[in-house]
């Protein structure tokens, strides 16, 4: 059975850093590749977050993490990490890991009916 367990969440005040993490079993995971994606309070869109992806751990960002967010992996652990710095009250979202990515986002329903997802962890930045 494919799982991806997401932990690292938390309550944070803005200015301040998280770290993500995403663990996957049940596939190979150097393999596929693995996004974060995050969806706002009360909102139905999953936004792209981050993306890594082939032999050489290329990266891409949305445009709304970029040069605060690092992705990363650890093949050994199954892990993926999303280190989240200076982070900003609108960055409250749950954040999902999801293998494979589902491209730029969407509708989250429609895009988790796809690959796999992980049940989200919470990341709340007050302000």
């Amino acid at each position: 059975e494919v799982q991806l367990v997401e932990s690292g969440g938390g309550l944070v005040q803005s200015g301040g850093s998280l770290r993500l993490s995403c663990t996957a079993s049940g596939f190979t995971f150097a393999n596929s590749d693995m996004a974060w994606y995050r969806q706002a309070p009360g909102g139905d869109n999953c936004e792209f977050v981050s993306l890594i992806y082939d032999k050489y751990n290329r990266r891409q960002y949305g445009d709304s993490v970029k040069g605060r967010f690092t992705i990363s992996q650890d093949s050994a652990t199954n892990t993926v990490y999303l280190q989240m710095n200076s982070l900003k009250p609108e960055d409250t979202a749950v954040y999902y890991c999801a293998a494979p990515s589902r491209g730029s986002g969407g509708h989250c329903r429609i895009l988790k009916s796809f690959g796999f997802w992980g049940q989200g962890t919470q990341v709340t930045v007050s302000s």
